[in-house]
């Protein structure tokens, strides 16, 4: 038996080592209890043990917490957001998922028990944990609302998920815990109103903000636009789904911009989340864009 086996087979798992694993390397129960006097061994857990040294860093703390719970246990809610790079984990307390017919008890580990589907489940690090979508559910509940959507923005940035398909995701979930939560937040950034919903909607606010009847759908630059006012020189453009533009996209809404104003013309651009929910910033904007103009 050699010792150095025993570090390189800690180091490839974040410097921690269970009891099983000792064993299948050819140690006996006394010679494990020889290794832990010898203060080569530091328990973390029961049938766990840190390696060479007592303090882990975050990713062997979370290996020995997901060992310690099972074979089919997985790092989950805060643990998961912290290790995915979109959260913080609960202070002292590391959670962990496990299956809804085990729920072990350990010392500053909250396992949580339930039924994951497989693809709830991803690995990251070599540390098995839910995926994504299944941890932004998970916390979703916990965080208030600006919290959450950094959280979002955060998940989308780093390539885990987009709004969209998380929105879409939440179809299939219905009833969880949190599922209520992101579907509010999300409906109000990732919808798109039709064009005679849009008209609907945002003719009134024009009309409260002083505005005459716009031309609406004109192509104006070579390019058509919701509403245009040819008196004043004002284009409006509405945006859906502009929770999510991408590079591309907002490559593209740059060009239209500046394409009006090198014609003279003043563009203004609201999303439609913007002209359903927030039409007084929409006529704000209208009335003192207007008067400038004027």
């Amino acid at each position: 038996m050699d010792y150095r086996t025993v570090l390189s087979h800690a180091r490839r798992r974040h410097g921690v080592i269970t009891h099983a694993q000792l064993v299948e390397l050819g140690y006996s129960p006394q010679a494990v209890k020889h290794l832990v006097g010898t203060a080569r061994l530091h328990p973390v857990a029961r049938g766990v043990y840190a390696v060479g040294r007592p303090d882990l860093p975050p990713h062997g703390r979370w290996t020995g917490a997901v060992l310690a719970c099972g074979p089919r246990a997985v790092l989950s809610h805060g643990s998961a957001a912290a290790l995915w790079g979109i959260g913080d984990e609960r202070i002292g307390v590391i959670e962990v998922s496990v299956p809804a017919r085990g729920r072990p008890r350990r010392p500053r580990i909250v396992a949580h028990r339930r039924t994951l589907e497989p693809h709830e489940v991803a690995v990251r690090d070599g540390i098995p944990l839910t995926a994504p979508i299944r941890t932004l559910v998970d916390i979703a509940c916990r965080l208030g609302t600006r919290r959450l959507v950094r959280v979002i923005r955060e998940a989308d940035a780093l390539g885990l998920c987009d709004p969209e398909t998380l929105r879409a995701a939440l179809d299939d979930m219905r009833g969880q815990r949190g599922v209520g939560v992101l579907r509010r937040l999300l409906d109000r950034h990732t919808f798109a109103l039709t064009d005679s919903e849009l008209e609907r909607r945002f003719l009134p606010i024009a009309r409260r903000a002083g505005l005459p009847k716009p031309k609406t759908q004109r192509v104006v630059n070579g390019f058509r636009v919701d509403f245009y006012w040819p008196g004043l020189g004002l284009v409006v453009e509405t945006d859906g789904l502009r929770y999510h533009r991408t590079p591309e996209q907002q490559a593209a809404d740059r060009v239209r911009d500046q394409a009006h104003l090198a014609a003279g013309l003043t563009p203004l651009r609201f999303t439609h989340a913007q002209v359903a929910y927030e039409s007084r910033h929409v006529e704000t904007t209208l009335s003192d864009v207007a008067a400038r103009l004027r």
